[in-house]
């Protein structure tokens, strides 16, 4: 066959990339017509010749013979940023409880649920206004719509055996903490270990105004919208390592699945404290800062969010300042960056200057969160 000769001479060139960009000038196309086959006989034969001669340098690209002219099949567009996937994809199987105690839950895909510091809060309710046309109005929900991933930012202890009774004491003081103020619906000590406080049907106290916004819904009330998991860890500035442990990462990846398939949530809508935390009174982003850049979606079982133009940017017209990426770190800032360039996009196709369009976003914010606060419950 004349294609073993390209792979034997692909085959003599040093380096993946160089091997790379020769085996797709020269590699056979999916599809042979008459003329492209004496064609590509015609290059098998030329190119040992070639390269023997010198005539064509290794590690360059050989320009094809048609460069001149326009190219054979335009080079494809890339796709245009998406707002967050709002529609539920049903996993392939269920997680039911297996067993239930006085004091804990067991699942079906190992998870284990503590409910000895349960506890109830006001009923969850909260408006959502539509995203395609919020002049339309809100609508009263009752379901969580996402997740909210915290870190408790509480006082840590050497992860070691020797630290044993200490790294114990500390984690059921935090729990009668965030007991006491109502402040997440789960809680992730450092041993793995899952803490139901406020009960799901109830909102617990864990991020008040912030924002977010799918394809369906725009969200400004996020205690009512969505449930609060809290790992015990700390956020530093600009870190992008997840600071957990294993059996953290572990237990979070099945009470997250296990949320998910319970109330049907997306996986556009499980996100990070820092994504969705604004100041209402500068209208910058990043008012809380934990989990900025650092949360291991994919360990989580999630796509990373961070690779979406951020809502509280490209939806309500919020803003960041030069020290932004420094706090957030790099992945952060890239989605914020998104979220700019997305909003720029559609000022453009509205021929309106980006400044005019802003303004018109967060005018927009103002009004969805007057109508928020005014209808919908947070502490």
């Amino acid at each position: 066959m004349p294609g073993r000769g390209v792979e034997w001479f692909a085959g003599q060139i040093p380096g993946p990339v160089r091997r790379l960009r020769f085996l797709r000038e020269f590699a056979p196309r999916p599809v042979a017509t008459a003329r492209s086959r004496v064609w590509r006989s015609w290059l098998c034969a030329a190119i040992p010749a070639a390269l023997l001669l010198g005539t064509i340098p290794l590690g360059k690209t050989p320009a094809h013979p048609r460069a001149a002219s326009a190219p054979l099949v335009e080079a494809p567009k890339a796709a245009a940023p998406m707002k967050p996937e709002s529609v539920y994809v049903a996993p392939a199987s269920a997680i039911w409880v297996v067993e239930t105690s006085g004091t804990s839950e067991t699942y079906s895909n190992g998870l284990r649920i503590d409910d000895r510091f349960s506890i109830a809060n006001h009923g969850r309710s909260y408006l959502a206004f539509p995203a395609a046309h919020p002049e339309h109005g809100a609508e009263r929900h009752a379901e969580p719509a996402g997740i909210v991933f915290h870190t408790t930012e509480s006082l840590l202890a050497p992860f070691e055996p020797g630290e044993n009774s200490r790294l114990k004491n500390i984690g059921e003081s935090l729990v009668e903490y965030v007991k006491r103020r109502r402040l997440y619906n789960f809680l992730i000590d450092r041993f793995g270990r899952v803490f139901r406080v406020v009960r799901e049907e109830d909102a617990a106290n864990h991020a008040g105004y912030s924002v977010w916004s799918d394809a369906s819904y725009d969200y400004l009330n996020l205690n009512e919208s969505f449930l609060g998991v809290a790992f015990e860890t700390q956020t530093l500035p600009g870190q992008e390592e997840a600071a957990v442990t294993p059996a953290q990462m572990q237990s979070g990846a099945l009470l997250t699945d296990m949320l998910r398939r319970r109330y049907r949530i997306a996986a556009g809508n499980c996100v990070t404290h820092a994504q969705v935390s604004v100041n209402a009174s500068n209208l910058q982003i990043g008012y809380h800062l934990d989990w900025a850049s650092s949360f291991p979606f994919a360990q989580i079982g999630l796509p990373d969010n961070y690779a979406v133009p951020l809502p509280a940017v490209s939806v309500f017209g919020f803003e960041y300042d030069a020290g932004f990426a420094r706090r957030a770190g790099d992945r952060m800032y890239r989605e914020a960056e998104l979220g700019d360039e997305e909003m720029r996009e559609r000022a453009a196709a509205a021929h309106v200057e980006p400044a005019v369009y802003r303004r018109r976003l967060q005018n927009r914010y103002r009004s969805e969160l007057a109508a928020t606060r005014g209808g919908g419950r947070t502490e």
